[in-house]
């Protein structure tokens, strides 16, 4: 039986440049999702998922992330309580009661294996779940709960897999080439980054959530740094494989991929939930269809 896990690490320590001027004193996981942050999402496919303990590895300009999960001040609370807001009161007590946060400021050099290892003082000896907090996915059940059923069975590297239905869009992401295990479970042979579509080896992105072993850790020590000194997950994941570990891709069942890392995707994602919004989507729709888009 595979260990436990119990403990997942959100990296939020990028600069946000695609969305400049926005993100130039404001967290880009901070970006709202009409009324919700992209990180609170991210959050709550976590606690949903059964882990309580979240690391979120953070850089320069973040303070907002702690402080949006952190106990709402005295002053919010007393003017929510004058104006008889209970509910937005009781929501916001929820969020930061929702787990047990830990916050790391991020050191080293660039590349997206740089904040795994931040988390290693913390994560010691443990397998672990890594998502961005940058995007996410809407599935039932959760996408991070079927790659932790996957891995109590399987053990070893765990990755989330995205059907990419545009095959003009497979050379924007990592694509898979795969060996069936079983269902929508796969040995994932090797990964191609920006393959030619025509030449992809599949039409299976895998990226956004991982379930990664303490042995990350020794494998991003030793991989060899990229161009101008980058330290590349990926790169640590084909060593560990190298050396006799198996990798394995979910393709999420039920799931809707929310890519708000790049302005026309997080537009989608804002429109898409402001139309299924409690409130405000029946609204919403009917300005849309008063508009003249022609």
């Amino acid at each position: 039986m595979a260990k436990k896990i119990t403990k997942a690490l959100i990296p939020a320590a990028g600069f946000g440049t695609r969305f400049l001027p926005q993100t130039k004193a404001m967290p880009k996981e901070m970006l709202p999702i009409v009324d919700k942050p992209v990180i609170q999402y991210v959050v709550e496919e976590i606690v949903d998922s059964g882990i309580e303990d979240i690391i979120i590895v953070t850089g320069a300009n973040k303070r907002a992330i702690e402080d949006h999960f952190d106990t709402p001040n005295e002053d919010l609370v007393q003017n929510l309580l004058n104006g008889n807001k209970t509910e937005i009161l009781n929501e916001i007590k929820r969020i930061s009661d929702m787990a047990n946060f830990i916050y790391i400021r991020q050191k080293g050099p660039y590349g997206n294996g740089t904040p795994i290892l931040a988390g290693e003082s913390v994560i010691k000896d443990e397998p672990f779940a890594v998502l961005w907090g940058d995007e996410f996915i809407s599935a039932d059940p959760p996408r991070l709960k079927q790659m932790i059923d996957v891995h109590d069975k399987l053990g070893g590297i765990v990755i989330s897999g995205v059907e990419i239905k545009n095959k003009k869009e497979l050379s924007r992401y990592g694509i898979a080439d795969l060996e069936p295990v079983d269902g929508n479970v796969f040995k994932i042979k090797s990964i191609v980054e920006k393959p030619d579509p025509d030449l992809a080896p599949s039409n299976i992105a895998t990226h956004g959530a991982y379930i990664l072993p303490p042995e990350i850790f020794s494998a991003l020590h030793r991989v060899q740094p990229g161009k101008s000194g980058e330290i590349w997950l990926v790169d640590a994941i084909n060593l560990l494989r190298d050396e006799g570990m198996p990798v394995y891709a979910v393709v999420v069942d039920n799931a809707t991929y929310y890519d708000t890392g790049n302005k026309l995707d997080y537009l989608k994602t804002v429109v898409e939930h402001a139309i299924k919004h409690e409130d405000l989507g029946e609204d919403f729709i009917k300005y849309l269809k008063s508009l003249n888009l022609n």
